[in-house]
């Protein structure tokens, strides 16, 4: 799912932080960011809202009960 916006970032990762499984972000590069990492969160979010090229960035989760944990905080595209 494309993300849109993350209206509550802490909580965000907290909850992604909690997902047993991989939770990553894709890029439109195509780049893959691993969100349980520290850094990988902190690259994320600094770009979520410096930048609007996350704006294409894909969530991926490998446990499909993870994205129902983390379906509350995203605005998703159908």
């Amino acid at each position: 799912m494309k993300i849109l916006n993350i209206t509550e970032p802490r909580r965000f990762f907290a909850a992604v932080n909690a997902c047993p499984g991989r939770v990553e972000l894709v890029t439109a590069e195509g780049d893959r960011l691993n969100l349980k990492s520290t850094l990988c969160q902190y690259i994320a979010i600094t770009q979520m809202f410096e930048d609007e090229r996350m704006a294409a960035a894909e969530l991926v989760v490998s446990d499909p009960d993870d994205f129902e944990r983390l379906r509350p905080f995203l605005v998703t595209e159908r």
